[in-house]
């Protein structure tokens, strides 16, 4: 079955009834910006609400999903009621209206509203980036049972907040002499190295995490994201290969990869290739970085276009069920 971004519709009726004046309903005055900026700064809180601990990515982003979901039919209502403009009433008396809400998420229209509003919070609300960034789930050796080690830890998360990455590097190297075998401990070290720009050290606590708990999600991924910002792209596109062998379902794999052969190396039809893989998944997981995929896949686009690759460009598509629109 093709995975286009948009679906037959599944239609509810809603009726709403609009008292009139003088025979006409009054023109409503309406800001749909504002209204998006309003619907969506809900939909940010129930964001910031969300636990991110012990859970996996999946689960978070599920979680997100289920905030955008509540606000959309009300952002869709208001969006249509707005458009209702000067409406006669011949009889003399209230006139009762059928809006048609759409609460079918597989639906076009549905999609419409719903990612308008994701692409919204993703630009404005930044609490959904940091949510989606959080640790991983939490493995065994993930956390310690130490109390001397747990306190820089937490003193190191402290400071790291407030910017003062060395100083919560620091408290981090205390962290591992209490528990050498703390691996958020390395994660969160390997964080503020690369925030220093010190990219060998970020890799080197990376790698001292994987050894501790060879399945870390968050050191694999961060480890491409060093190569890449030392400009060693093959080496970048290789760490994310050793991500996919953990964890082959992470769309940030496909996306990483993708993106560097796009921005870096050159090659658009490996790059849509992977970007195809992300755009699917994320879509799958109902995660909101499908409009970051959905961003590239155009920018691909536009360079195969160039190049008068359209055709090539529509059949790696296709070849993934992705219908281009």
């Amino acid at each position: 079955m093709k995975k286009n971004l948009f679906f037959p519709l599944l239609l509810l009726l809603t009726t709403i009834t609009l008292a009139q004046e003088n025979d006409t309903v009054k023109e409503i005055n309406f800001d749909n910006e504002k209204f998006l900026k309003e619907i969506s700064e809900n939909a940010c809180k129930c964001i910031d609400s969300i636990s991110v601990y012990d859970k996996a990515k999946k689960e978070i982003a599920a979680d997100i999903h289920s905030c955008i979901d509540k606000q959309c039919a009300a952002y869709q209502l208001g969006l249509k009621i707005a458009n209702i403009k000067n409406l006669k009433d011949t009889a003399g008396k209230e006139q009762n209206i059928n809006i048609e809400i759409n609460t079918n998420p597989d639906s076009k229209e549905y999609k419409k509203y719903y990612y308008e509003m994701e692409t919204y919070l993703m630009e404005n609300c930044k609490t959904i980036k940091e949510k989606i960034a959080a640790n991983d789930k939490i493995g065994e050796k993930s956390m310690s049972g130490n109390r001397e080690a747990l306190k820089y830890y937490h003193l190191g998360m402290e400071v790291s907040e407030k910017g003062d990455f060395e100083k919560a590097i620091d408290y981090y190297k205390k962290a591992v002499v209490f528990d050498p075998e703390f691996a958020f401990a390395y994660d969160n070290m390997g964080i503020c190295y690369r925030r220093l720009n010190k990219y060998d050290e970020a890799i080197e606590a990376y790698e001292k995490s994987l050894k501790i708990d060879p399945f870390g999600g968050m050191p694999l991924q961060n480890i491409g994201i060093a190569y890449l910002y030392k400009k060693e792209y093959k080496k970048a596109v290789k760490a994310y290969e050793r991500l996919a062998k953990v964890d082959p379902k992470n769309p940030e794999v496909y996306y990483g990869i993708g993106s560097i052969y796009a921005q870096y190396i050159l090659d658009h039809e490996k790059a849509l290739d992977n970007l195809c893989q992300a755009y699917i998944i994320y879509i799958e997981i109902k995660s909101p970085y499908r409009s970051d995929a959905e961003k590239m896949i155009q920018y691909v686009y536009n360079e195969m276009k160039k190049q008068g690759k359209e055709t090539t460009f529509n059949e790696i598509l296709t070849k993934h069920g992705i219908t281009p629109n």
